[in-house]
Parts: C-alpha cells; structure tokens; sequence
C-alpha cells in the first residue's frame, strides 16, 4: 500500500516546492542586494558594476551595495562570493581571470571556479589597450622596447589580463625588452600609476583611460581587437602594430553562490538583460566607454565558459608557466 502512494506524494512535493520557488523569486527582492567585486574602486568594471547595481535599485526600490573587495590576484573577492549564502542576496561581478585563468595559474584555489558559481549574465568584453605615459615619447612597440633596453631596470608594467601579460613576456623574451610586471588591486590604480611615471607602461582597457588618452597624457600603441576602436582609430590594432595575433578579450560577468534558487538566477538575468538593452544605457555605458556588450543570455553562458576555460588552458600551457 506504502508503494500505490509513493508515486503521487512524490509528484505533489515536486509541484509543491516549484511553486515555493516561484513564490520566492515573485517577492524577490525583500531586502538589500550586496554585489562584491574583487576589484578596487575607480576601474573600469568598478564603474560599470556601480552603473548596474544604481540601475537595478531604481527598478525594484531595494538598495544595492557594491563592496570592492581587491586583492590576491582576485582570488580573496571572489572566494567571498563562493563562501556567501546562496539566496540571491549576495551577487558578484567577476572578471575571466578568477573564473577562467586563475585555476591554472595557482595551486590551491580558495574555490572551485567550476562549480562554486551561478552565472547570470555576461556584462561586456573589454577592448584592451598597450599605453605608456607620453613623457616616455615612444609611439609604437618597437620604439618601447627600444628605450627599455637603452634604459635596463626603469621600465615596468601593469594588467590584468593573462593573456596579454602572456604577450609582454612572450614580447620581452623575443626583443629582450626589459620591462617588469608590477601588481595592482584596481584600474584606476594603474591609470594613476602610468600618469605619475611610477608604472609607465601598461595593458588595460580602453574604458579605464579614455579622457586621458583624448588628452594626451597617455599614448595607445596598439588595442587587442580585430579592428581599430571608433573612439581612438589612429591606435593600430596589435597584428598591425606587431605581427602579433589577436589574444583572447577579457570580459565581466554577474555572478551568483552555486545553489542560489534558479528563479532569481533567472529574474536577475531578465532584469539585467533588460538594463543593457537600454538605449541610454548603451549609449553611456557601452559605446561612450569602448566596451564591447556580449549579447549573450544565460542560456548560453555555460557553454561560453566552457569553451574560454579550453582557451585559457592551451594558452597558459603555451606560455610555460607553471602554477604557483
């Protein structure tokens, strides 16, 4: 007799907890957001995760708090968002490096990058550019290095893209350039840091620099794009400028704790989907910044991650760098 209702019990449960779920998302949300970025404030994705959190805040009357948490090669913010309860509450936005480069570039993770995160919504892809403050007076690639080995030990660098980084070692190792990578915790540290002299050199997006390469405080050497970006077309492109092939871009993507209710993942993902259709909002955020939107839906985000993370093993593999 216990078997004849199994069946039906079990079928009410399934009906039963699916409407919770629905329930839950309907009323979601009924507190603050918090939105952890594992960068400092003032850079690009910074700017960007502060525009979408504001805009998310106007459509649902709930506050919604951006925490900047740098540092550790974005590995400390981005343990925080793996570690936080997984009930819509808390959110982060992520760059490819800890969700793509970091597992093989360090031994122990403080998260599984795999399996510890719900993605939302691809945000954008930056379009990365090679600059060097324009005291330094070089115009292209070849005259950097030029000066570099005319002045060993003064020059060095800053990024966060690996695969860019892969480039100035690969681009150091063929020239003999003598420029040394330098860690930050943010964009806009690495802006000020090419404006003072500190860090003449570096590999950053286009949206974190834009008013000062209009000024001319910053020179663009070359953009790691297939074509030359509409805001700054005297800057080549990096196979124009080298021969070099184009690299993979670096992107920003909304995040979730693994486990956190599929109807708010899917909530999230229409409101956000909704926010960068915005005219106003791609104007200002998208086009006025040189930032490429994806235009891709949470339907094929897995898929696209998968695909990056094959990417980013051959290239770190071919880079030669071991794990630390």
């Amino acid at each position: 007799m216990a078997h004849f209702f199994t069946k039906p019990i079990f079928a009410a449960t399934i009906v039963w907890l699916a409407s919770c779920a629905t329930a839950l998302a309907q009323d979601y949300p009924a507190r603050t957001i918090r939105v952890i970025i594992p960068l400092a404030a003032g850079g690009g994705g910074d700017i960007f995760t502060r525009a979408i959190a504001d805009e998310l805040q106007k459509a649902w009357g709930q506050s919604v708090v951006v925490e900047n948490r740098p540092g550790g090669a974005l590995n400390i913010g981005t343990r925080a968002c793996a570690e936080a309860a997984p009930d819509g509450y808390t959110l982060c936005v992520l760059s490819s490096e800890p969700v793509i480069y970091n597992q093989f570039l360090f031994k122990n993770l403080p998260f599984d990058p795999d399996k510890d995160f719900e993605p939302i919504s691809l945000l954008f892809f930056n379009t990365l550019a090679l600059v060097v403050n324009s005291a330094l007076k070089v115009k292209t690639i070849p005259d950097l290095v030029a000066l570099s080995k005319a002045k060993p030990g003064t020059l060095s660098y800053g990024t966060f893209a690996f695969p860019l980084a892969y480039f100035m070692e690969k681009l150091k190792k063929e020239t003999g350039a003598d420029i040394v990578r330098v860690p930050f915790r943010g964009g806009g540290e690495v802006v000020n840091a090419v404006l003072s002299g500190s860090t003449p050199v570096a590999i950053l997006a286009l949206s974190n620099m834009i008013s000062q390469l209009q000024s001319g405080r910053i020179t663009g050497l070359a953009v790691n794009s297939k074509t030359r970006s509409p805001l700054f077309p005297d800057i080549p492109t990096l196979t124009e400028a080298y021969g070099s092939e184009q690299y993979p871009s670096t992107w920003f993507g909304l995040f979730a704790p693994a486990g956190t209710p599929r109807p708010i993942i899917a909530k999230l993902a229409r409101e956000v989907a909704r926010i960068i259709d915005d005219r106003d909002f791609r104007q200002r955020m998208f086009i006025d910044r040189a930032v490429e939107p994806s235009g891709m839906r949470l339907e094929e985000l897995a898929g696209f991650i998968r695909d990056d993370r094959k990417r980013a093993e051959r290239i770190v593999n071919e880079s030669g760098l071991k794990a630390e």
